[in-house]
């Protein structure tokens, strides 16, 4: 029959079938094997291998400087004169703060300030100036224009000190805005153990704004010397006594000579360093004006302070002041003053002040302020 011819070809396809499957079952058995094989291979090779893994490495330098702005609001009263009453915002600071390379960092800060006699608002470079990071043997550069290392405060910007106006010494030899000037600054951190003492050399062009010095038209410079001794006096207190000397021209076209001496003793206990704190400091002005060949007069000015932490955010500020002025020495004034402060963050604090000053030719007067300080972006902190 026609079927009986057609069985060898069904026996032949049903026999490749059977074999097709067997033979895909068998290779998938293999390769399976194999790949597992492997991966077993790289496990242990993994597992044997000593190299570390790659690790992302990163720069600490920044193409953008840190950037913040400080705000000073105030209010003010003095009982003379005819406007008696004023608000206005006294200051806007603008830092701009970064690291150059490995060897060096540049800070700016740009003043945009109120004239207080025309209410006109100004811009000038406060500070601008570069600092070494590498120079051996603990030495310093510092070149710009920077605040001179004279005694306390005139290195610390006003809104960083616990008052809210200068001490009268202070403002009769350097003036309001302080000592600072064009030039360069060579620092040298002793190699001493038992005391931290660091020794600065100033020289600069002479500011123009200073009532005991004068930029001179020749070659006369501005010398500062400012030596900084640290104690640590046990684990809650800490004293530093500091020695400048200033030699520069004056107005009369000679030299003005000043010594400066400041004492800072600081006491914040461990346990309760938030809620209480004591400083006492006081600077000490000896100035000697040389203004006509064989004429001289000596000058004396200080002031000394006293801050009390009373709680975590509260604190209380005596002042007192003596000052005479550099070219005139019948002059004698004496101020006390007292400031109260709330620190409400880092970012911000309001302060309030009293003052009387009286002196030997006006009759006495009172002042008093208000005064708001804002900060936004990042402001690096102020030296110890």
């Amino acid at each position: 029959m026609w079927y009986k011819k057609l069985l060898p070809v069904i026996f032949l396809s049903l026999s490749l079938l059977v074999f097709s499957n067997y033979a895909d079952a068998q290779i998938r058995s293999d390769s399976t094997a194999s790949d597992s094989l492997l991966l077993k291979q790289l496990e242990d090779q993994m597992k044997n291998s000593t190299l570390a893994p790659p690790q992302q490495t990163r720069s600490n330098l920044s193409f953008n400087p840190d950037i913040g702005v400080i705000g000073d609001f105030r209010g003010s009263y003095i009982s003379k004169g005819m406007k008696n009453l004023d608000f206005f915002l006294n200051e806007t600071e603008v830092s701009l703060q970064a690291a150059v390379d490995p060897y060096a960092r540049a800070d700016f800060f740009l003043s945009f300030s109120r004239n207080p006699l025309t209410g006109e608002y100004g811009v000038e470079i406060e500070e601008g100036y570069l600092t070494t990071l590498s120079l051996p043997a603990r030495f310093q550069l510092k070149a710009g224009r920077f605040r001179s290392a004279v005694g306390r405060i005139n290195t610390v910007h006003p809104h960083a000190l616990p008052f809210i106006d200068l001490p009268n010494a202070y403002v009769n030899y350097f003036g309001e805005e302080g000592l600072k000037d064009e030039g360069l600054s060579l620092s040298w951190l002793l190699p001493t153990k038992t005391v931290y003492q660091e020794l600065i050399f100033q020289t600069t062009s002479g500011y123009s704004e200073s009532p005991a010095f004068r930029r001179s038209e020749k070659n006369r410079l501005l010398y500062v010397g400012h030596l900084k001794n640290f104690f640590t006096l046990n684990d809650n207190t800490t004293l530093e006594l500091g020695i400048t000397g200033i030699s520069g021209p004056n107005d009369s076209a000679r030299v003005t000579n000043m010594a400066a001496a400041d004492i800072t003793y600081k006491w914040k206990p461990i346990k309760l360093n938030t809620y209480r704190s004591f400083t006492w400091q006081s600077e000490f002005y000896f100035n000697h004006a040389n203004l006509l060949p064989g004429y001289s007069i000596n000058t004396f000015g200080m002031y000394s302070f006293i801050q009390y932490q009373l709680a975590k955010r509260w604190f209380l500020t005596g002042r007192f002041d003596y000052a005479q002025k550099p070219y005139e020495k019948s002059y004698k004034e004496n101020a006390f003053s007292l400031t109260a402060g709330w620190y409400a963050t880092e970012f911000s604090k309001l302060e309030f002040e009293t003052k009387t000053t009286d002196d030997n030719i006006d009759k006495r007067f009172y002042q008093a302020w208000l005064r708001w300080i804002f900060v936004i972006g990042a402001h690096g902190a102020h030296q110890y």
